[in-house]
C-alpha cells in the first residue's frame, strides 16, 4: 500500500514504502561505518618523519616509573602530570627545539600547548611508538 502527502504546490507526492525507507537507511548506516574505517585505518599511516637536529632536545612527558620501562634513546624525562615539565619550562633554551611524547599522544598534546604558550619551537610526536617511527630513535630502557 502507497500513502501519499500533498507538496505546497497541491501535487501528490509519493511516499516511500517502508522498505525502500529501510533500504535507505542501511545503504547510510553503510557509508557513516566506511567512513568511520577509513578515519580508523588513517591513523595507522605511516607518521611523517621527524628531522632532528644536533641540538634538538626530545622529551618524553611520562612518570619516572613510565620512562624507567622504556623510552626514546636519548630523550630527558620531564613529568607532566607531577608539574616537573611546567617548572622547568622558564629553564628551557628559547632558542631550542624540541620533540615531545608520551604513551597515547594526550599528555604529549598538552605538553606541547605548554610549551607553545611559552614561546618555544615544539612537535608533538605523539605516543611513544609514533615517536620512535617518525624520529627513527630506538626504544631504550
Amino acid at each position: 500500500m502507497q500513502t501519499t502527502i500533498t507538496r505546497s504546490s497541491g501535487a501528490p507526492a509519493p511516499r516511500s514504502a517502508p522498505s525502500t525507507r529501510r533500504a535507505r537507511g542501511l545503504r547510510a548506516g553503510l557509508v557513516a561505518v566506511a567512513g568511520a574505517t577509513a578515519l580508523a585505518l588513517g591513523g595507522c599511516a605511516s607518521p611523517e618523519p621527524i628531522e632532528l637536529g644536533a641540538d634538538t632536545v626530545v622529551v618524553d612527558v611520562r612518570t619516572p616509573a613510565e620512562y624507567a620501562a622504556g623510552h626514546l634513546d636519548g630523550a630527558v624525562n620531564l613529568d607532566l602530570t607531577s608539574g616537573e615539565l611546567a617548572a622547568e619550562i622558564p629553564a628551557l633554551d628559547a632558542e631550542g627545539d624540541y620533540v615531545v611524547y608520551c604513551k597515547s599522544g594526550n599528555r604529549s598534546a598538552q605538553a606541547a600547548s605548554l610549551m607553545e604558550d611559552a614561546g618555544l619551537d615544539v612537535t608533538d610526536a605523539g605516543s611513544m611508538q609514533q615517536a620512535a617511527d617518525a624520529t627513527g630513535l630506538p626504544i631504550v630502557q
